[in-house]
This record gives C-alpha cells, sequence and structure tokens, in this order.
C-alpha cells in the first residue's frame, strides 16, 4: 500500500486550513499507539532548555509537543518533503528551525541534547550512514529514541515506501550499538492488544475506505462504538510485558 499520497493531501489540507493542526496531531495522538509510546519516553528523558533533533520529522508533531510542552527548548527538524517543514514552519515559535535533507547524508551544524527517528529508518536504504550521522548529531549522554515496525509486522512488508520490511530486534539492537549507542532499552510495542487496537482504530476504517469511499460517513458511528474498548487496549500494551509485537521501540544513549 502506498501511503505517501494520503500523506501528501494531508499536508496540503494542513498547508490551507493551519487552525485545524492541533486539530490532526491530537487525532493521531488518539489513533496511533505509537506516539504515546514515543511521547513517553521524551517525556522520560528530555529536559527543558535542551535541544531536540526531529529527525524525518513528517508532520513535525514531535517537534510541536517539545515546544508546547518545554518553553525553553529549540527544535530543529529534518525531512525530505520541504513544503511539510515549511508549512509547520509558517506557525511554529520562533525556537523552530528546519532543513530539508537525506539523513544517510547530512549532519546538522550543531549538536542535540536529544533525537528522535520515529517510523523513519525503515524508509532508508542506508540506515548505518543514518546511523552514524545521528551520532554525531548528539552531544555526549544525548539520547535516541527510535520507533520502527519489527520484522512481525506483516503490513509493513507490503508498503511501497519501506526498503525493508521492519526489522529483527536483535539486528536493529546490532545496529544500534555498532553506532556506538549504549542501549538503555529496547523493547516489543504493539503486541497483542495494541495490534488489536490498530486494527480496530486503523485498519478496518482503511479497509471501509477502501471499499467504497462513502463508507467513511459511517465513521463517527464506528469510532463512537470502538473508541473506548481501543483506548483500553492501547493503555495495557504500554503497562505490560510485550514478548512479541509488530513495532520497536528503542532509546540509546550517546556514549562519551
Amino acid at each position: 500500500m502506498q501511503y505517501d499520497p494520503i500523506k501528501d493531501k494531508l499536508a496540503t489540507y494542513l498547508s490551507i486550513f493551519t487552525m485545524f493542526r492541533t486539530v490532526f496531531y491530537h487525532i493521531l495522538d488518539q489513533l496511533l499507539l505509537r506516539q504515546r509510546y514515543v511521547k513517553r519516553e521524551i517525556k522520560r528523558y528530555f529536559r527543558d532548555g535542551f535541544a531536540f533533533y526531529d529527525a524525518g520529522a513528517g508532520f513535525c508533531q514531535y517537534s510541536d509537543f517539545v515546544l508546547k510542552q518545554y518553553p525553553e527548548a529549540e527544535v530543529f527538524a529534518c525531512d525530505l518533503k520541504t513544503d511539510y517543514l515549511q508549512s509547520y514552519a509558517a506557525i511554529a515559535s520562533e525556537r523552530f528551525n528546519y532543513q530539508s535533507a537525506d539523513l544517510q547524508s547530512y549532519l546538522p551544524s550543531k549538536q542535540y541534547n536529544m533525537a528522535i527517528a520515529v517510523d523513519i529508518l525503515e524508509h532508508i536504504k542506508d540506515d548505518r550512514a543514518a546511523l552514524r550521522n545521528l551520532h554525531r548529531a548528539l552531544s555526549d549522554n544525548g539520547i535516541l529514541i527510535i520507533s520502527t515496525p519489527s520484522d512481525m509486522d506483516e503490513a509493513a512488508a507490503f508498503t511501497a515506501e519501506h526498503v525493508r520490511p521492519g526489522y529483527n530486534k536483535v539486528e536493529l539492537e546490532r545496529k544500534i550499538i555498532d553506532s556506538g549507542f549504549e542501549i538503555l532499552s529496547s523493547n516489543f510495542s504493539y503486541g497483542f492488544w495494541g495490534a488489536l487496537s490498530w486494527k480496530l482504530m486503523m485498519k478496518l476504517p482503511l479497509s471501509m475506505y477502501g471499499m467504497h469511499k462513502a463508507l467513511c460517513l459511517l465513521w463517527p458511528l464506528y469510532y463512537g462504538i470502538i473508541y473506548l474498548p481501543a483506548q483500553l487496549l492501547m493503555f495495557i500494551d504500554m503497562h505490560i510485558y510485550n514478548p512479541r509485537g509488530t513495532g520497536i521501540i528503542l532509546v540509546a544513549r550517546k556514549m562519551n
């Protein structure tokens, strides 16, 4: 499946109807379990006044989160899609800067206390080069947060923009260590309960839309029925140990 055309349409709408961006970010928080995992780790390690590097920023929802939660933080975002970055920069704080670039070759001019790479490594052919550049972009003891599909995610194998169908957890950990990081935590996300919530919140509605666009008119009724059960499933996924899962959430530190 190709997700970029859908994302590009959303980006166009957000650039036109800027007042809906906050609502859009809130909807993503409700639908996507990975955002909750990533934000939990940001809160755990980030401190006000730190510098934040949003690598592969996309819609810049994590940049926005840091800017609003930490009034002294400086945020730098990088992505291949210049229009996405420009659209957010037009309404962002002056503490936000950006650069359109390829993470395989780009190295920022300054160092950061934290970097995140959320659903981006699986799109990058030379992921080792990207990881080395992320390591160089961090200050000593800087924190790297990665969220990526695992090799147990069948949907990832059929995503057109992916260059690999998710990561084997051990393989990803080895690449992180080889890049000079110390792993602080590495866990599966989207375990049984989280995967079930994803099917309810994302897969089934998109399948309805794929069958006939008019079926999206049923979404308000559908979400009204499944919203609370799906939220409970997400909560459970985040508060239990997942022996396996379709996602990986990894936190690493740049060693001195």
